[in-house]
This record gives structure tokens, C-alpha cells and sequence, in this order.
């Protein structure tokens, strides 16, 4: 054999190595996506836990949750830079008063803003008194004006539809997806491109000859 081939089979053997460890890497991320999917419906399959002030993160954590209370307009914010379907917006972040004293904090769903920070809340208001059922979130550190501070320690993303008016906004967020993501297929297309390094090099050393 030729040294010329037995660089070619070299770099073939490592490419190939490479690509069947990128392969299984997201086989790895495919079997942990399922383990969290799996967890995630689990407590999504647990009856709605009534929001209180005893509440805390860990138990309401990704769960669905029904607060009552009244909403507390004068005191809404926005959760910036929160795009729909590709447009830019805001989310409305609406304080509900609970009747133990406490409040939350309710994410009532996405409403357009072309600057995704600014954005009129008196058109999108709800009736005061209202029942929330929806999932109970840790809100990210750093995402805009987010923080709980003076609420509990979560908040409630609506399921509940929106209202008739006002063009259906603000538009609820969808439930979490719990499919398998592109793993699988990423995972196939490194062990194809393994095969393609072993074989095509296989054959340009055959046709070299």
C-alpha cells in the first residue's frame, strides 16, 4: 500500500471516529431529553396544586397550579424581547392578589410590540376577578424585569384561552413540547457521514490503484 493510501485510510479512520462520537453524543442528549420529558409529564399529570402563600418553588416547580384572585392591572410589567411566531413582543407579567394576602405574578401570554419593549397595557386588559390555571415557571435570571421580589417564588403561565376581544391578544404560550427534538436525526446523519468517510475512501483507494 502506498503511503498516499495509508494517509487517506488515516484521516478517513479519524473523521469516521469523530462522527461516531458526535453520534453518540446525541444519542446522549436524545436519552436525556426523554428522561426530563418523561419527569416533566409526570407532574404535569399531577391534579392542579392550589396556589397559596405556603406554596414553594420546588413544589409548584413545572406543574400546573389554579390560583383565585384579582389581577392588579395598575401594577403589571412586560417581559420584554418575547417573540411569537417570528414578531416581536412583549409578554404581559399581570400581579394577581390572592386571598391569604400573598400575590403572583401571572404571565398572561404574548401581545406585539415592534420594538419588543414597549407596548400599550390598557388594551389588553381581562376582567379583575378571575381564576388562573396554567404552569407554575421559574422566571430566568437576566431576562428582562422578571423578578419576584415581594410575589411568589413562581410564575403561572395561562392555559386558559384568552379573551374574545382586543383580536384574541394577549395570545396564551403553547404547553411545553415533550417530543424527542432533532436528536435522533443528528444522531443519523454523523453515523451516515462515518460510513460515507470509510466507504468513499475505501473506494478512491481502490480506483487510485
Amino acid at each position: 500500500m502506498q503511503r498516499r493510501d495509508v494517509t487517506l485510510a488515516a484521516v478517513a479512520v479519524l473523521v469516521a471516529t469523530a462522527c461516531v462520537l458526535l453520534g453518540r453524543w446525541q444519542l446522549n442528549r436524545l436519552a436525556q431529553r426523554r428522561a426530563r420529558n418523561a419527569a416533566l409529564a409526570a407532574r404535569l399529570a399531577l391534579p392542579p396544586l392550589p396556589v397559596a402563600r405556603n406554596v414553594t418553588a420546588d413544589s409548584a416547580r413545572q406543574r400546573r397550579v389554579v390560583a383565585r384572585g384579582v389581577y392588579d392591572f395598575a401594577a403589571e410589567r412586560s417581559w420584554p424581547g418575547r417573540s411569537f411566531q417570528g414578531t416581536p413582543g412583549v409578554a404581559l407579567l399581570t400581579p394577581m392578589r390572592l386571598a391569604d394576602g400573598s400575590a403572583v405574578l401571572v404571565d398572561r401570554g404574548w401581545v406585539p410590540s415592534p420594538d419588543a419593549f414597549h407596548v400599550d397595557h390598557a388594551l389588553y386588559r381581562e376582567p379583575d376577578s378571575t381564576t388562573a390555571t396554567g404552569i407554575a415557571l421559574i422566571p430566568p435570571r437576566g431576562r428582562g424585569d422578571v423578578a419576584v421580589a415581594g410575589f411568589l417564588p413562581f410564575v403561572i403561565q395561562l392555559e386558559t384561552p384568552g379573551p374574545p376581544s382586543n383580536r384574541g391578544l394577549p395570545r396564551r404560550w403553547p404547553p411545553p413540547a415533550l417530543d424527542d427534538g432533532p436528536h435522533l436525526s443528528y444522531a443519523i446523519q454523523w453515523f451516515s457521514f462515518a460510513l460515507i468517510a470509510l466507504v468513499g475512501t475505501a473506494v478512491l483507494i481502490r480506483k487510485g490503484r
